[in-house]
Order: structure tokens, then sequence, then C-alpha cells
């Protein structure tokens, strides 16, 4: 089931940021910018890519750089998503920074009581899409075993090479829409932590964070591929150095601390714990005096604030 942006109860106050989309690199942006700049962007992002394209660099980037208040404009729904259920994504994404989204042909303002209708009903249009489009997929599987074909592509039952090809340029294409889609939810982590910590330490505070099941694999193959789109340092790829037991923990502490800025010494603890770390003389359970310790030594080389008081 879709889940829809609760109701917004306060309305923008940042600023306006137009996103612009042509499909092939021949068209222009001209028509779609002056518009948003007619509606008050002052800030613009322009996207050259199919609509069906999952890669949108310039999407992205808009997406980690809006904040609070902010409204991400277009002229019209189609310039932004590839579908209703990625229009509903988009949206959730910016409900949960605070922003909000506006079309300017289409009865859609977050900030708007109006707007937050029109999504509701958006959002039961993309569960009936979901719906037809399973049982139309069904009803066609079902057909083809009826006239003895099997469902799938020929070529690849074939082996034919071509279709091989084809197959793996589509796969490696929506690997790298998905990678760029997704880089603000775990890519900030990644260069808060690498090189300085190893791969799998990085991984376990990215499953804590975001609850989705990393590997250390998966990890390297995304930030592999942000460096290849120029979206991410080289860097980030580098060895991690050896360090003592000790020195490890600070820095895991540290990238706890620094990906959740407001979270309480506690809390980091129990992080800790529940990813089965030991103390640095070997105990179980973690005390708040523990962490600040950790945050403290961090803060002091430069890589944590300064950590809060034990109270906290």
């Amino acid at each position: 089931m879709t889940k829809l942006p609760s109701k917004s109860t306060h309305g923008p106050s940042g600023r306006l940021l137009g996103y612009a989309r042509v499909s092939t690199e021949d068209q222009a942006t001209d028509a779609q910018t002056d518009e948003l700049r007619a509606a008050g962007c002052a800030t613009l992002y322009q996207e050259h890519g199919s609509g069906a394209s999952r890669a949108r660099p310039e999407l992205a980037r808009l997406m980690r750089e809006i904040r609070a208040g902010d409204v991400l404009v277009v002229v019209r729904l189609d310039r932004l998503a590839r579908s209703v259920s990625h229009l509903l994504e988009v949206i959730e994404r910016l409900e949960a920074k605070g922003a909000h989204f506006r079309s300017l042909r289409d009865p859609i303002d977050t900030s708007t009581p109006q707007g937050m209708f029109t999504l509701q009903v958006l959002g039961a249009v993309a569960q009936l899409e979901r719906a037809l489009i399973s049982e139309r997929t069904k009803a066609g599987i079902k057909a083809a075993r009826a006239r003895g074909k099997l469902p799938g592509n020929p070529g690849l039952r074939a082996k034919d090479p071509a279709a091989i090809r084809k197959a793996a340029e589509a796969r490696n294409r929506v690997f790298t829409g998905d990678v760029i889609a997704s880089m603000d939810r775990w890519l900030p982590t990644v260069r808060r932590m690498r090189p300085s910590s190893p791969w799998e330490d990085v991984v376990r505070v990215l499953n804590m964070e975001t609850g989705v099941l990393w590997t250390v694999e998966r990890l390297r193959r995304a930030v592999r591929r942000t460096v290849r789109e120029r979206l991410a340092d080289p860097k980030l790829l580098e060895r991690s150095p050896r360090r003592a037991p000790e020195d490890r923990l600070m820095i895991l502490v540290a990238g706890i601390a620094m990906a959740n800025p407001d979270m309480p010494l506690r809390a980091i603890g129990a992080q800790l714990e529940a990813m089965r770390e030991r103390t640095p003389r070997g105990g179980r359970q973690w005390a708040a005096s523990s962490v600040k310790n950790l945050l403290d030594q961090a803060a002091k080389l430069g890589l944590a604030p300064t950590a809060p008081n034990l109270e906290e």
C-alpha cells in the first residue's frame, strides 16, 4: 500500500527551486525555465533524460540540497515523475525534509489542503494502477502458456549474445538510476566514514540508520557507480588504514553521532549494543560515559562535534 505524506501544518517559507526536464539533448528547457522564473524560482535544475529513465542526477542533487520550507516547482507533473508511484515517492521524501511540492499546470500544491486532497486521490490511482498491471501480467502469462509459449525473453532462453548484452545494459541502466535516486539516503554517511572506516563498519551503521539490508559488496558497487558518474570522490574507494581497536570504535561512534546529530549518548550506546560492539574494556553494555569519552577523543581530532553532556 502506498504510504501517503501526512497533511502539512506549515506553509512554504523558503526558496522556490525549479526543476525542468526534456527527453533528449536536442530539446531545450527554455520554455520551462521561463515559466519557472516567472513563478519566482531563482534556482533552477535542468535535466536531459527520458521520462522512463531512473537516472536523474540533477533531481538527485536537488533532493540533496532542498531544505525545510523550500518548494520544488515543476511546470507539469510529467516533467518530474515516471509514474504516479514515483511522484508519491518524491513527495514523501520532500515531506520528510519539511519541504513542499508544486506543479504550475496541475492542481497540486502540498502546502494547501486542496493540493493534499489531490495527492490522496493520486495515491488511490497508484494502487489501482499497480493492481491492473499485475492482473494484465498474470493474464498474459496464462494466455501464453495456453498457446504453448513460455514467458520471458526468447533471446535469453536461446542464449543469444545480442539479447544477453541488451538485457545486461538494461540492468545496468536500472542499477545506475536506483543508485542516483537513493544516494541522498546513504552517501552522506559513506562520505563521513570512508576511507577512515572499513566497509564492514559503514555497512553496519547504514543498516541501523536506513533499515535497508546493505552488504559490503552491494555498497562498494553503489559507491563505485557514483564515482563513475562523477557524483562522489574516488577517495571513498581507497583502502582503509589499519587501526587499533579503540581507534576503530572512536571512528564508528563519531560516524553514528555525525549521522544523527540529535541522538542522545544513551541511544548511541544502545545502537552499539544492537550492533554487538564491545566496549573498550570488552563489556557488552555501553554506558553513556563510555560513548562520551570516545566522542571527546573524536572531537579533539576534528572527527566529530563536541559530545553532549552526560545528562542529555
